[in-house]
């Protein structure tokens, strides 16, 4: 393995180097060994494979964050480097900023940092999640253009004469790869199950393998066996999506009906044609989750929103996203509406049909372009200022099952509401294009109480 990326500084003189001395380029065989093979062997890959399932950029990154651990290695009862023997040999061919890079990276270890300020195209400032050190603001064009804030990166911080750069070895790290790493290290370092980990720069230099690792071992299974999460709304139900078509009986108006539903004390008008089918806090339904998986809900100031209902011409229009509710809701509007409505006609679809009617229409509804952009982006900002709202009163499983007001009343509950609000806040920046990414989630850590810590 082996090739020349270059990220800003060219290591291509060392990495030659390391390749032509027998000594150095087993060393290098050694080091690249321990970053990949855990992960080869247990997916039965060959490093040409990752190029099929990663993309051919990705696995050089990956072998660069290998090669930077080698240029740290110490070798021999004196604790030599490549680095130290090639400056000693060739470093008259190096201009003296590569010269100074090539020694910086010798020196810094790679670690875990928290994105927590981009300037897009110039910089970003770092903060290290397992050494303590203070933030650092490094010089950078290409990754700013893309990471966000709260992103996770393992990357090092390169000292170069009066400011920092990154090394081009950069993995952005998801919360599974996060929580994998963190498990890898108490092993590693023999810690409590619970212990947020603490490492040394010598510690960190030992543990340099378990960053590419954690990498591999949180990617590869997915893109070996694609699935969709496990998704139930927040009755813990499938979710699967249905419209029942309720046709008017012969004769009945649409006055008659509207009537009837602005009657029934589960529903809520939301126009003169529309309602939403309520869950209050008293009447809705114990929350039971059958698998592990994500909840997805919305919200109102009464209550979950358990279905929309809407009449178009000739019939009333019920859609909700479960078989269950489908099934409760039919009862609803029958009691309701009563012989004012004929039985329904059933539309059903799945997650999966769901995604590729939208990505058939490019993400996007037929009706989008009819709304002026400045009214779509006030109706989003109102509607999400309503869902997150909702969410302050709303069971969180990544809070342990308690209310984000309720967890914050204490020391461990306040972290954890810190590191909600943070995803929140990074998933919402990475829908790109969309009016999630502009939303301003200021307002939520002030109403709880822990703007302080959004740093």
């Amino acid at each position: 393995m082996g090739k020349t990326v270059k990220q800003g500084h060219d290591l291509g003189g060392i990495i030659d180097f390391a390749h032509r001395e027998e000594v150095w380029a087993a060393r290098l065989a050694e080091v690249v060994d321990e970053h990949f093979l855990p992960a080869l062997e247990e997916f039965d890959l060959d490093f040409e494979d990752l190029a099929d399932m990663l993309g051919e950029q990705a696995p050089w990154t990956l072998w660069g964050c290998a090669f930077e651990d080698f240029l740290a290695r110490r070798w021999g009862p004196d604790g030599q480097t490549i680095v130290d023997v090639y400056l000693k040999r060739r470093g008259w061919s190096e201009k003296v900023l590569n010269r100074a890079y090539i020694e910086g990276l010798r020196d810094a270890p790679v670690s875990l940092h928290e994105v927590i300020d981009v300037v897009p195209g110039f910089s970003m400032t770092l903060r290290d999640l397992l050494t303590g050190a203070d933030p650092v603001t490094v010089r950078e064009k290409s990754a700013t253009r893309s990471l966000k804030q709260w992103d996770r990166v393992a990357v090092r911080v390169v000292p170069v004469r009066d400011h920092h750069l990154i090394s081009g070895g950069l993995l952005v790290f998801s919360p599974d790869a996060v929580a994998l790493l963190f498990d890898g290290l108490r092993d590693a370092l023999r810690l409590r199950k619970t212990a947020t980990p603490h490492l040394t720069v010598e510690q960190l230099r030992s543990c340099a393998p378990l960053f590419v690792s954690a990498w591999l071992f949180t990617h590869l299974p997915r893109l070996l066996d694609p699935q969709l999460p496990h998704l139930t709304n927040t009755d813990g139900e499938d979710l699967e999506f249905h419209e029942l078509r309720f046709p008017f009986a012969t004769g009945v108006a649409q006055g008659q009906v509207a009537a009837a539903l602005d009657a029934a004390a589960e529903l809520t008008p939301d126009g003169p044609k529309s309602w939403s089918w309520l869950a209050t806090a008293k009447g809705a339904p114990k929350a039971r989750r059958k698998k592990p998986g994500s909840a997805l809900g919305t919200f109102a100031e009464g209550g979950s929103v358990l279905g929309a209902l809407e009449l178009k011409g000739k019939a009333l229009i019920l859609q909700v996203n479960s078989k269950e509710r489908a099934a409760r809701g039919e009862v609803l509007v029958r009691k309701a509406a009563g012989d004012l409505l004929r039985p329904p006609l059933t539309t059903i679809q799945t997650v999966e049909q769901a995604m590729r009617d939208r990505d058939a229409h490019g993400g996007q509804s037929n009706d989008a372009d009819e709304i002026p952009p400045e009214i779509a982006r006030q109706i989003m900002q109102e509607h999400f200022d309503r869902h997150y709202r909702a969410t302050f009163d709303q069971p969180i499983p990544a809070l342990g099952g308690k209310t984000p007001r309720q967890a914050v009343r204490s020391a461990a509950g306040r972290k954890k509401v810190v590191e909600w609000l943070k995803l929140l806040e990074n998933n919402s920046a990475k829908a790109e294009r969309t009016p999630m990414a502009e939303y301003d989630f200021r307002w939520m850590w002030e109403e709880l109480g822990v703007l302080e810590e959004r740093r």
